[in-house]
């Protein structure tokens, strides 16, 4: 999804986060697989792989969770985990996400039907916008 409204759609929270792509990248040469286990799904680590850059994907999706979690007021913890929050692709390539059950605990919670993401990186940053939202 992205930022577009749905008709008649009810905006609930939003929430961003920026990160410097060279701190995934730094992170991944010091801790590789332990860190891509403890942050992201198998889904997010198989698309990322196929990336001429990885790091740059990785970054984009690190802050999309940080995004949502923020959307939540909850950050990453014991209320809302790295993996409780998963991107990926809908039919237009766009970026969608797919939550746990903490995670749809607390979209319900919010009030929200869904979260709108959008994603966007260069060389240097990666960031995310996320949106709580109730169609």
């Amino acid at each position: 999804m992205n930022l577009n409204m749905p008709p008649g759609g009810v905006l609930i929270s939003l929430g961003a986060d920026v990160i410097e792509v060279d701190r995934i990248r730094g992170i991944l040469e010091r801790q590789g697989e332990r860190f891509l286990a403890r942050v992201f799904t198998e889904e997010e680590r198989e698309y990322c792989s196929r990336m001429a850059y990885p790091h740059k994907h990785l970054a984009a999706r690190f802050a999309a969770k940080e995004a949502v979690s923020k959307c939540f007021t909850t950050g990453i913890g014991s209320e809302l985990g790295w993996r409780s929050v998963s991107v990926y692709h809908g039919p237009r390539h766009q970026p969608l996400v797919r939550l746990d059950e903490k995670g749809m605990g607390l979209l319900r919670d919010a009030g929200a039907t869904h979260v709108m993401l959008t994603l966007s990186h260069t060389d240097l940053v990666a960031v995310a916008i996320a949106a709580l939202v109730r169609a």
